[in-house]
């Protein structure tokens, strides 16, 4: 995994090949408390994590695989809808995927092609990579309307100076010249 000049890497990645042995039905859980920035890569640019992603996570041996529960949340820094100033929300994330084995764990030999989402799959060494799913999951998570403040002013249509931080010196909203002649009917 690649790492930043001066933190380090950290995983989402979990090895599962002990609870493929199990009967149908076994399960695990853990809590796991991990900063996405340097984890969910191809994160939209708009969206910078500020919190750790703090969830609980529930494996469960499934016939084909691994049933994963998520429950957690995070914050995120995103553009106000309005004036596009930084707005800290909270985000929640909670969902059930089932992860698909591509190797058998007891002999070693491959399952067969499989038409599934290539990040619900169990790869060959039997991990689990949870950052894509976690990663498309944040985004779908995200409201998608925020406001810094109710009262957002926004941003002036004509030069797009920030409202909120006092008039730009604009009256009303730009004219579009092609209702000009409507307009004039207005004015008699």
């Amino acid at each position: 995994m690649r790492r930043d000049n001066n933190t380090p890497a950290v995983s989402i990645d979990y090895n599962i090949a002990q609870l493929l042995k199990q009967p149908m039905g076994a399960g695990r859980a853990r809590t796991i408390n991990v900063p996405l920035r340097h984890d969910v890569r191809g994160l939209d640019p708009g969206l910078d994590p500020v919190d750790p992603l703090v969830a609980t996570l529930k494996l469960v041996r499934t016939k084909s695989g691994v049933l994963l529960t998520l429950d957690g949340s995070t914050s995120l820094r995103v553009p106000c809808s309005r004036c596009l100033d930084p707005v800290v929300v909270p985000v929640t994330l909670k969902f059930e995927e089932e992860f698909l084995q591509t190797v058998d764990v007891a002999t070693g030999f491959p399952l067969g092609p499989s038409e599934d989402d290539p990040s619900l799959l169990i790869d060959r060494h039997h991990d689990l990579h949870l950052a894509d799913i976690i990663r498309e999951y944040l985004l779908m998570a995200v409201p998608m309307y925020s406001l810094c403040r109710e009262d957002c002013r926004g941003l002036c249509q004509i030069c797009g100076h920030n409202l909120n931080q006092g008039p730009c010196g604009h009256s009303g909203r730009p004219s579009d010249d092609r209702w000009s002649s409507l307009k004039s009917l207005l004015d008699k």
